[in-house]
């Protein structure tokens, strides 16, 4: 992969802030004309800096405000049971993120719900039956602080 240099920098910082951008708007924030701009992009794009690009939806407003980080545990770990593991989070739409970590819990999920009741739900009748969770630990979010899906470049 070729280097990338301030023009490519400025062109995914200005990306991450507004993807809905037009060419022409991308070549006028980074003071360029929109063909090298366009094939920067392309490239950028074709060499997997840019993975997708997606719309940042409101929560609250589609009933998912309910923001829960839980941590789990499984009974005992191997690479069977980590696949089976992930490959069933895959399939669960309320997990919306999902890390592998060290420490005391093997799984960090981030998940929405509508409300107390619902995540209770989907504890018993999701997560519940998946047999090789030993425990989870639920931590439910009282305010987002921050929240940016940026990376600082």
């Amino acid at each position: 992969m070729e280097a990338l240099d301030k023009t490519d920098l400025q062109i995914l910082r200005t990306l991450q802030r507004n993807a809905k951008l037009t060419t022409k708007e991308l070549a006028d924030a980074v003071h360029l004309t929109p063909t090298p701009v366009f094939e920067r992009q392309k490239r950028l794009e074709r060499q997997g800096y840019i993975k997708k690009y997606v719309a940042i939806l409101d929560a609250d407003k589609l009933n998912r405000g309910l923001l829960v980080f839980c941590k789990v545990k499984l009974k005992q770990i191997n690479r069977e049971i980590a696949d089976d593991f992930t490959r069933r989070i895959q399939h669960i739409p309320e997990v919306t993120e999902c890390y592998n970590t060290s420490g005391n819990y093997d799984y960090l999920l981030k998940i929405r719900a509508a409300d107390m009741h619902e995540y209770q739900q989907f504890v018993l009748n999701k997560l519940g039956t998946i047999e090789s969770l030993a425990s989870l630990e639920s931590t439910f979010v009282m305010s987002e602080v921050k929240q940016t899906n940026g990376i600082n470049i």
